[in-house]
């Protein structure tokens, strides 16, 4: 399962400008040449370093996350900067949670198919909340 971002690259900047570091618990992207990060945030979950990659297209950075933890919701790709409401957490960017709830479904469902892959969950709903897929019925049996 994977989270991805879009950043808007500066104007007339290739790929080999960037300096783009994806670390198991914090993301950093800034231009060669500078001392400094433009972004440099630790991330929601711990990230597949092996697995995640970033592209630019159309001055657009792509960057995608692979999730260790399958089938966690991730409320938003980067904590930001710690504030006194949020018990450390940016409100900027946190999934509202009605989103949340249908991540969830989504997350619920992806993990009944790959259980039960002779069975069509494409039109399945969800009667109430959703239960975490992380923990439902002896939770998933991989990482």
């Amino acid at each position: 399962e994977e989270v991805t971002m879009y950043v808007n690259a500066p104007k007339g900047k290739k790929a080999n400008d960037f300096r783009i570091i994806i670390e198991t618990n914090r993301l950093r992207i800034g231009l060669k040449g500078f001392d400094r990060f433009f972004i440099d945030e630790p991330t929601f979950g711990k990230v597949d370093t092996s697995e995640s990659s970033w592209y630019i297209d159309d001055s657009i950075i792509h960057i995608i996350l692979i999730k260790v933890a399958r089938g966690s919701v991730w409320e938003t790709p980067l904590l930001g900067k710690a504030d006194n409401t949020s018990g450390g957490k940016s409100a900027k960017g946190i999934v509202d949670p009605v989103t949340k709830e249908k991540m969830t479904q989504e997350l619920m469902l992806e993990r009944f198919a790959e259980e039960n892959p002779g069975f069509d969950f494409r039109d399945a709903k969800f009667n109430g909340a959703a239960p975490d897929p992380r923990e439902f019925m002896g939770g998933i049996k991989y990482t």
